[in-house]
């Protein structure tokens, strides 16, 4: 049996459907979703640390630290009787596949810049953005964490506790990549529940991304939504952590998007 995840809960009325939030990479729950809290007013709010993050247990998987796979079978254990799905980057991809092996679970499915580059891979900028990632990754993993904490926040303020920022970046960085994930589009196309991606503005790249993300996610997410029939928002002002630059505006579309589920 495999070691549980570790998962906050924020308390809210036990009459309405929980909702699960799967945090992307080189992060852990409570901090990519810290100003979600306010949405514990009316349901519960699952927040699992995803495996090597956090205080979850490490993923005992010989030389990969983090499997998409894996995480989403530890969602599906959370389903229990149906929750909402919420998918951030990395937990995108992980929201996708546990929507997809158990649509009977999911009561309302909501990706936020999701890393699901195998959906648009006929894109020529996502084929781009595919290859440049295998070549950027394999000159990261020859450095330490360290180096690619520095490479990602620069002279900006780092998230507390260091020790978990320096254990997601150890874990980020051997992580088996989600955006070669291939991904089952029918089952969420044909999942007859509220469906919704949101995309940032991107009018400016923050420290720490690739050139030309902000191409590459619009045209992800366009191509996401357009395919399992969900609603695309581009949210101005964002970029790839709406739900922590655009908070009140993230969590009034998931508000609503609950509620009509």
């Amino acid at each position: 049996m495999r070691p549980r995840i570790n998962v906050s809960i924020w308390d809210g009325p036990s009459s309405q459907t929980p909702a699960i939030l799967i945090h992307g990479t080189f992060t852990w729950a409570a901090l990519a979703f810290e100003n979600q809290r306010p949405l514990a007013q009316h349901r519960r709010i699952l927040l699992p640390d995803r495996r090597g993050f956090g205080v979850s247990p490490d993923l005992d998987n010989g030389d990969v630290t983090s499997d998409y796979t894996v995480d989403a079978a530890d969602i599906i254990e959370l389903m229990v009787d149906g929750a909402h799905l919420v998918g951030h980057s990395y937990g995108g991809t992980v929201a996708m596949l546990a929507a997809a092996a158990r649509p009977d679970l999911v009561r309302s499915l909501t990706l936020i810049e999701p890393c699901a580059h195998s959906v648009a891979s006929k894109n020529p900028a996502v084929a781009r953005a595919v290859e440049d990632g295998r070549r950027f990754m394999a000159g990261a993993r020859r450095g330490t964490p360290e180096e690619y904490i520095d490479i990602a926040y620069g002279d900006r303020p780092r998230p507390e506790p260091a020790a978990w920022l320096l254990r997601a970046a150890r874990t980020a960085l051997h992580e088996r990549p989600c955006w070669l994930a291939e991904l089952a589009i029918e089952p969420l196309a044909a999942l007859d529940v509220p469906k919704l991606v949101i995309v940032g503005g991107w009018e400016a790249a923050p420290p720490g991304y690739r050139p030309g993300m902000g191409e590459l996610m619009r045209a992800i997410c366009a191509t996401v939504a357009e395919r399992i029939n969900a609603n695309l928002v581009r949210l101005p002002g964002a970029a790839h952590e709406p739900q922590r630059e655009r908070p009140n505006a993230v969590n009034a579309l998931l508000a609503d998007l609950w509620s009509a589920a």
